[in-house]
């Protein structure tokens, strides 16, 4: 089910409605139990096994290591959850991909391996649940928390319908003792819930799908080469695109947990204001960059064994970052250039460790910043390296003769579009929405909030899923 189709809508108000009934919590936290295996379960009903499996088998390794007295038998249980949810990981997302380096590396030797065809069908959100059930249980390894008092609270933290399929990436610890206490939104909580939401939707329908993912696709998907004006505008029109899509999701999915009481972390902040790569990565999925700084670049040493073990980790942080999103190596290209950039903007700060920048030189650092990150977008879009090649050689002026691909209607919504993204991202990079909508006038707010909902209704979109449902 997706967030952006009447269903969803039809949907969302009977589990609001069934959550504000005189029940008792046990039977609400039921409803919604059974109310989120219904939402995934409107993709692929039996993809709901996998579900089962990953709560099942973390909920009783947790168990084993809270009982477990032996160094040997803590590390087995904390081996059963990691091998039991990458397996599944590797199995459903990676099979494929790994099957064909296999087929590439034989034929590399003079092997001609040809398999049988096998057909594996993603599972929606498995990368996002498969990592949060596996923080549950490499927390309770670590000693960083104990494990749920009940089996209800823990298998709602997993399949919580708004973080399910595309995050933010929950902690036990942020979700599951808001399960604890009776929680129903107030009508303030409710009000803003749905403003969320509202705004939201608005940049997934109406900005994401209706203004800039068509001249992305006509860029990147339709096989031309194109010129300078035409590569810039299709890239910059992805990185509107992921931003107002991914970011849409969030801020939907926060609404959606806020309007039934309960409470998610930010997962964007203005990324587009960033001013240098580990600024953009404090801003840009925040849940996944702490995710994976928490599990893997602290545990691969982090900063603790010199520069040459941090570079290493750092790179090998961003490389499977990389490879988290997709099943290609165009993922492992931009999360090498990330790890690339993080890497060098290190020695940038050791070297200028006294300057502090004024107001024109933040700006010019932003905008370089912004700039060197579309370049990694490319890899991200492009579906193969010829693509991505193709549209960097066009971003440099190197295609030349290559023929016009958008027309004037195209770049001129993502001029607009794109100038406003990034600025409102700078008017907002030192404050919080909330801030900002505690001081707007209730009239002017009121007025807003019915132009985002009209725009989403005139849009009629076609209900299309939300890229990061992919990776």
């Amino acid at each position: 089910m997706v967030f952006n189709t009447l269903t969803f809508v039809v949907f969302f108000a009977i589990v609001v409605a069934l959550h504000s009934l005189p029940l008792a919590w046990t039977t609400r936290k039921i409803n919604l139990l059974i109310a989120s295996y219904v939402f995934y379960a409107a993709w692929n009903p039996p993809f709901i096994l996998l579900l089962w499996i990953s709560t099942v088998v973390d909920w009783y390794a947790a168990q084993g290591l809270v009982r477990a007295e032996r160094p040997s038998s803590r590390r087995a249980w904390m081996l059963l959850s990691v091998v039991a949810n990458l397996g599944m990981l590797l199995y459903f997302k990676y099979g494929k991909f790994l099957l064909q380096n296999f087929i590439a590396v034989m034929a590399t030797f003079g092997v001609h391996y040809q398999p049988p065809d096998i057909d594996i069908v993603l599972p929606v959100g498995i990368s996002f649940y498969t990592f949060a059930t596996m923080s549950y249980t490499l927390d309770v390894y670590l000693r960083r928390a104990l494990p749920a008092r009940n089996f209800l609270d823990y298998a709602l933290f997993v399949t919580f319908f708004p973080h399910l399929v595309a995050g933010p990436i929950m902690r036990p610890t942020e979700l599951v003792p808001q399960f604890e206490r009776p929680r129903r939104a107030n009508a303030r909580q409710l009000c803003f819930g749905l403003a969320l939401m509202t705004l939201g939707l608005f940049n997934k329908v109406v900005l994401a799908d209706t203004f800039l993912s068509g001249a992305a696709e006509r860029v990147f998907d339709r096989g031309k080469v194109p010129g300078l004006l035409d590569a810039w505008a299709g890239t910059l029109a992805f990185s509107g695109q992921i931003f107002c899509d991914f970011a849409g999701y969030s801020t939907t999915a926060i609404g959606a947990a806020l309007c039934l009481g309960f409470s998610m972390p930010d997962n964007f902040r203005f990324p587009y204001a960033a001013v240098g790569f580990s600024d953009f990565w404090r801003r840009w999925h925040i849940t996944l960059s702490s995710w994976l700084r928490d599990y893997l670049y602290i545990p691969l040493g982090g900063n603790r064994h010199g520069p040459l073990r941090a570079a290493m980790a750092l790179m090998t942080t961003m490389l499977l970052g990389g490879l988290w999103h997709g099943a290609n190596w165009t993922f492992v290209a931009w999360g090498g250039l990330h790890g690339t950039y993080l890497l060098a903007e290190r020695g940038v700060r050791k070297r200028f460790s006294g300057y502090r920048p004024g107001p024109f030189a933040l700006l010019g650092l932003g905008l370089l910043t912004y700039t060197l990150v579309n370049l990694t977008w490319v890899f991200f879009r492009a579906k193969d390296f010829g693509t991505a090649w193709n549209v960097l050689r066009g971003m440099v002026g190197f295609n030349a003769g290559a023929k016009p691909i958008l027309p004037v209607i195209f770049l001129s919504s993502v001029a607009v579009i794109v100038t406003g993204v990034v600025t409102a991202h700078w008017c907002m990079r030192e404050r919080t929405l909330e801030s900002v909508l505690a001081r707007t006038p209730p009239l002017l707010l009121a007025i807003v909030w019915g132009l985002m909902a009209f725009a989403i209704v005139i849009s009629q979109g076609s209900g299309n899923a939300f890229i990061y449902f992919q990776f």
